[in-house]
């Protein structure tokens, strides 16, 4: 198939998935809750950090992690309440004690930045060639300096420079996507055009089988060049794609 071809294939899938339908069985859900930006940014992190695995455990487990905070993430950050977070299971491999690990360095980023946009915006990240990447490597360093210089693979990879970033990339779309239908759109920082695509396997293997994406490896690289792909079919808004991509498998309507 060719690229013309292939986007038709692919527009068609998102006018299907890119609805308000989609939002109950997907983690977008638990952003679209809030209303301060702090709140919706604890919310997008620590949620798209527990996104592995089945749908209904992940939005089970989203759900009672969500609930250990009360009505707001915010103040439960800022008031230090993950002090009195014990060992108990979060999701799978990820434990109250990396929870804490995550909401500790966002106090420091919220006392610090006022908010976690406003540090991309002040070491101006939105103008590096890769800003998904120096995201990254500023959230890291922000984690560390709050936790005794200590890193957390579980809540960010060591090797975020070559690392597909697939659940910062998933909470980063939810915040700067803005077309008023499924994703949250509150950060103006970034633009959707400068977004990169939350490559999972799924997503991976489907684009492999268009033959959109050549790279084995789900890292970086493949990222990279499937983004450049998909920004050819849509430049303002490459993400999109995020949607047809998910349910170019789970429809069983993959085309050769």
């Amino acid at each position: 198939m060719n690229k013309p071809k292939i986007k038709s294939f692919l527009d068609e899938l998102v006018a299907q998935f890119n609805t308000p339908s989609f939002i109950e069985s997907d983690p977008v859900q638990f952003p679209l809750r809030y209303e301060r930006l702090q709140d919706i940014e604890i919310v997008s992190f620590t949620v798209a950090t527990i996104a592995w695995g089945k749908r209904p455990m992940i939005l089970r487990d989203a759900e009672r992690m969500l609930a250990k905070m009360g009505g707001s993430p915010f103040d439960f950050v800022m008031n230090e309440d993950y002090r009195a977070l014990g060992k108990a299971n979060v999701h799978r491999t990820f434990f109250e004690p990396d929870l804490a690990y995550m909401l500790r360095g966002f106090r420091r980023i919220f006392e610090r930045f006022g908010s976690v946009e406003n540090m991309l915006i002040e070491n101006r990240a939105a103008e590096s060639a890769a800003p998904a990447w120096t995201f990254a490597g500023l959230l890291s360093q922000e984690m560390r300096s709050a936790n005794g210089g200590q890193a957390n693979s579980l809540c960010y990879p060591a090797s975020y420079g070559q690392s597909a970033l697939k659940r910062l990339n998933m909470a980063v779309r939810w915040l700067v996507r803005n077309d008023g239908i499924v994703d949250r759109g509150v950060w103006k920082a970034l633009k959707p055009s400068q977004l990169y695509i939350p490559l999972d396997v799924h997503v991976g293997n489907v684009a492999r089988e268009l033959g959109i994406l050549s790279r084995k490896s789900n890292d970086r690289k493949a990222v990279e060049e499937l983004t450049a792909v998909l920004r050819e079919f849509c430049p303002e808004d490459p993400v999109i794609y995020d949607f047809a991509l998910f349910g170019a498998g789970i429809t069983g309507k993959l085309k050769k």
